[in-house]
């Protein structure tokens, strides 16, 4: 049977072996906790500053053109690009500022918005709405088939109708009408049958009219 003595210096020993990376363990397990919730923190912090941000951003861009206020929409959308770069928010912020830079007739400045986003979308959803209308931008400024390039492969679902569409707008404009045709009619085959009623049937009988 041991004595209080060797326990004691048993004890001791086995610290010296395992007491200090348990501790050290321990205070690295600590200071991951507290990393990931100041982590969290501050991405729910940025979220909601680059969400502010861009509410100004929007509600001035929407104001009658009267009362925008041009100089801050250009501060408004540096920072979003420069304080939360990469962020949804930053691209949409870069969406309103090409819409801005088409209405001035500024085409070079909205196709670098748009390409910008086009480049490193923060999602699906804004890689192609920034390539639709960079595609447009392109056609206005005499590059159809620069536009058409852009439309190749596949969109995403929700989004298959309106580039097809898009892409039958932009083989009109390059005088290829069967092409066109068969672009606007797969359009139609996405949607229902009363949305496909509207604009995209004027546009189908419009080349049926054509040809006749």
């Amino acid at each position: 049977m041991q004595t209080e003595e060797e326990q004691i210096a048993q004890l001791k020993e086995w610290w010296q072996r395992n007491g200090k990376p348990l501790l050290a363990g321990g205070v690295l397990a600590v200071a991951g906790v507290f990393g990931w919730q100041y982590w969290q923190n501050y991405q729910a912090s940025q979220a909601a500053a680059a969400s502010y941000t861009y509410q100004q951003l929007l509600e001035n861009v929407l104001s009658p053109e009267v009362e925008r206020d041009t100089a801050e929409v250009v501060e408004l959308s540096n920072k979003l690009k420069s304080e939360f770069a990469g962020s949804p928010y930053s691209q949409y912020g870069a969406l309103l500022a090409a819409k801005l830079a088409v209405e001035a007739g500024k085409l070079d400045d909205a196709a670098a918005e748009l390409q910008a986003v086009v480049d490193k979308p923060a999602d699906a959803t804004l890689g192609e709405l920034a390539r639709q209308r960079l595609a447009r931008v392109l056609a206005a400024q005499d590059k159809a088939e620069e536009g058409l390039t852009l439309l190749d492969g596949e969109a995403p679902a929700s989004y298959q109708a309106s580039r097809e569409e898009l892409r039958g707008d932009l083989l009109k404009q390059l005088q290829r009408p069967a092409e066109a045709r068969e672009a606007y009619q797969k359009a139609r085959a996405v949607l229902a049958d009363d949305a496909a009623q509207g604009t995209l049937q004027l546009k189908l009988d419009d080349l049926a009219e054509g040809d006749a």
